[in-house]
């Protein structure tokens, strides 16, 4: 039906905002960020509360402001509480000097969408999405001597805390549940109408991973590989009789050996690579004065008065060598193999830390090698 031009212009009391954009505006706000549009900027935090994103006009047709603001939210969580106050979360934008950095909060982006099935929904903007994210794998926390892994596994960990929890998470679960409502739209097997010959985005969606029995995220790999709770380096017998498996990850919950493994699922474990407990996760490695170290290592032994330690060298034991980071030609950054210098006469305190005790778990989560 036509309409004639109104002679009045109606009063506008309200503006329309894209559902998939509140969501993630409102999951800016609870974390502390105020989100504005700007056509002469693309992604920028001023480090005081403010994010800037930059137009529509700005975006790829594949592009969305959910998907930027998820993106400079994983960026936050990589870079740390601290860095919410620095523009740009501490950044060099203008080099490729933060370029692991990128990764670090790519890996991150991947793991929390793919619990909810969006991995491919929310993939990044820019070159990135072809040079490295197409080419991330199923899992994309699986090399742990990765330094960008471990940027994304202490993003993990802190999505479980203010200021970004529970927004995230919750911003996460609601765009699910949004997809899972547009996904019903179509007739089955059909695609959603396409728009100047592209497709949408709404078809890149994943059945979400079933949760794991003990209640962690599910493994992406568990169910194409042999990842079981069995082989998992942080499978232990304890409890009553000690004959009850369990699980350090899970608080020493009881598990089946032969359950599918979770989203921390490990292989067994190798020092050379981790060196957690030598660095920076404990900060003292107080000796007695009987202990053969004392005689046989004096050079290492610093007497404090009321006790002894090992002597430590920055945030590490000197006896500790290795952990250099490496960069290749690709950009892709690894660490060499750790080493002690004084293995064979270490002191007792060393010779009686258990692999894959509850103290090797805690360990490795203060240096960003476990989940």
């Amino acid at each position: 039906m036509w309409y004639a031009t109104p002679s009045v212009t109606r009063a506008i009391h309200h503006r329309y905002v894209d559902p998939l954009a509140q969501i993630w505006l409102d999951a800016a706000a609870r974390v502390g960020l105020r989100v504005v549009r700007a056509d002469d900027a693309y992604a920028s935090s001023d480090g005081a509360g403010t994010l800037t994103i930059g137009g529509d006009a700005s975006l790829d047709p594949d592009d969305s402001l959910a998907q930027m603001i998820f993106h400079e939210l994983c960026h936050s969580l990589v870079q740390g509480e601290d860095n919410l106050r620095v523009p740009d979360w501490g950044l060099d934008n203008e080099t490729d000097r933060d370029a692991w950095r990128e990764h670090g909060c790519l890996r991150l982006q991947a793991t929390l969408a793919g619990r909810h099935g969006l991995r491919r929904f929310f993939a990044p903007t820019t070159d990135y999405r072809g040079d490295f994210w197409d080419h991330l794998p199923a899992d994309p926390l699986a090399d742990r001597g990765d330094p960008s892994v471990q940027l994304a596994i202490a993003g993990l960990r802190r999505v479980a805390h203010p200021p970004w929890a529970p927004a995230v998470e919750d911003a996460l679960a609601r765009t699910a549940a949004l997809a899972a409502a547009v996904a019903a739209a179509p007739a089955p097997g059909a695609a959603h109408v396409a728009v100047d010959g592209l497709p949408s985005l709404w078809d890149q969606l994943d059945p979400p991973p079933p949760p794991h029995p003990t209640g962690l995220p599910a493994s992406p790999l568990a169910a194409v590989d042999d990842r079981r709770c069995g082989g998992c380096a942080w499978r232990f017998e304890g409890g009553p009789g000690r004959r009850a498996e369990r699980c350090r990850q899970a608080d020493n919950a009881r598990v089946d050996p032969a359950w599918p493994g979770c989203e921390r699922w490990e292989p067994a474990l190798d020092c050379q690579t981790c060196g957690a407990c030598c660095r920076a996760a404990y900060h003292s490695v107080e000796v007695s004065r009987r202990d053969p170290a004392v005689r046989a290592r004096p050079d290492y032994v610093v007497d404090r008065g009321t006790y002894l330690e090992i002597r430590r060298a920055g945030d590490r034991c000197a006896a500790l060598g290795g952990g250099e980071v490496v960069t290749g030609a690709d950009g892709a950054r690894t660490t060499t193999r750790y080493a002690c210098a004084i293995y064979d006469d270490r002191p007792r305190t060393c010779r009686d830390f258990t692999l894959g005790s509850a103290h090797c778990l805690t360990a490795r989560r203060r240096v960003g090698l476990s989940g």
